[in-house]
């Protein structure tokens, strides 16, 4: 049994009694949108069936019901890969669940292996299958049938177990405040919502241009962020990479050669062509300080040793490799980035000892 939540009355009710840990899941859209539409919140106050809340989202004055719970810093609430959660509930209820416990991240730290699904987890731990049907639903379509539902209580209905099982190998592999620390980042990143300063070293393509060419191209992506977000729309809608990328590199030399660029191109946002010439042509306050999109001109050998360093102490701690240290860190390292970010704190401790001097090197 589960309980359909649709009224800010019906949620108080059922929060009334203090619970210390609870399960927490989201369903949402996002496909004609920039921001997550937040259309389900899954609760598991226990692991009792009954104790399962399905919490409409859409229903009004929910989202700021459920605010206050998010952000109780007495009350645990385990997630699953929470990134896109954390985004949904910034965005529609104005707060983040703090604190938190991934139980991906924490399977990852227990050696159960690196971005592993929901529903294998809960197999390899509890050996319960789960069925997969309803992962491409529209949870916005009301009423939910039976079997939505189902799939979204059996979302949290196991969190509890989960949380159970790895907290204590954590705790007996010494992990536990490795695990604090992340869920601390990652929440403070998610807090966060001024997105990516530097938004063209993400895209490939950028590496091919010159340094001014890099510069316009990150003009572009920042004025195609501000209109995402304004208009809730996907980036890609206002303008596409490969559009953005050929802007950049041509670099017209005046409106008339730009509008002329831009009409030829079939993916054109032509009713921002004022707004998108104002933005190409207008150099940055801060496009000096930005760093470059590079290629394959770094010391590979000296990305090699660090790659099979990492990949030493990995196998040393049954940990995946990319737990440790990706490669774009690496890079982040031999660029001079420093010690920080994910690297900093237990990553550090582990990773600086080994890598220092394959750095100074």
């Amino acid at each position: 049994m589960t309980n359909w939540i649709d009224t800010p009355d019906a949620l108080h009710a059922r929060l009334e009694a203090p619970h210390p840990v609870i399960g927490l899941d989201t369903e949402f859209i996002r496909e004609r949108t920039y921001w997550p539409q937040l259309a389900l919140v899954q609760i598991a106050l226990s692991e009792r069936s009954e104790d399962i809340l399905l919490v409409d989202a859409l229903a009004p004055g929910i989202t700021e019901a459920l605010a206050p719970l998010l952000a109780d810093p007495a009350v645990l609430k385990i997630m699953h890969s929470p990134s896109e959660d954390l985004v949904a509930f910034r965005h529609a209820c104005g707060t983040l669940p703090a604190p938190m416990f991934d139980t991906q991240a924490a399977a990852a730290l227990c050696g159960f292996g690196a971005g592993l699904g929901y529903q294998k987890l809960v197999q390899a731990v509890t050996g319960v299958e789960l069925e997969k049907g309803e992962t491409r639903s529209d949870w916005l379509r009301r009423p939910l049938s039976p079997a939505q539902l189902d799939y979204a209580a059996d979302d949290v209905r196991h969190l509890h177990a989960l949380h159970r099982e790895l907290l204590a190998r954590l705790d007996a592999q010494g992990r536990s405040g490795w695990l604090a620390e992340d869920s601390t980042r990652q929440l403070a990143n998610a807090a966060n919502d001024e997105g990516d300063r530097w938004p063209h070293l993400a895209m490939r393509s950028a590496q091919f241009l010159d340094a001014a060419g890099q510069r316009r191209l990150l003009r572009l992506l920042r004025w195609r962020e501000v209109q995402a977000r304004s208009s809730d729309r996907p980036r890609s809608w206002i303008l596409d990479n490969e559009l953005a990328v050929m802007l950049a590199r041509a670099n017209p030399a005046d409106e008339a050669a730009f509008r002329s660029q831009l009409d030829a191109a079939p993916k054109a946002p032509r009713g921002l062509r004022d707004a998108l010439w104002q933005a190409l042509s207008t150099p940055l306050e801060d496009e000096a300080d930005a760093p470059l999109a590079r290629g394959d001109d770094r010391d590979k050998k000296q990305l090699r040793a660090m790659q099979d360093a990492v990949a030493a102490i990995a196998a040393e701690l049954d940990l995946p490799e990319g737990l440790l240290a990706s490669r774009k860190l690496l890079e982040a390292l031999q660029d001079g980035g420093g010690w920080n970010g994910a690297l900093a704190g237990w990553r550090r401790g582990l990773l600086e000892p080994r890598l220092a001097p394959l750095l100074a090197g």
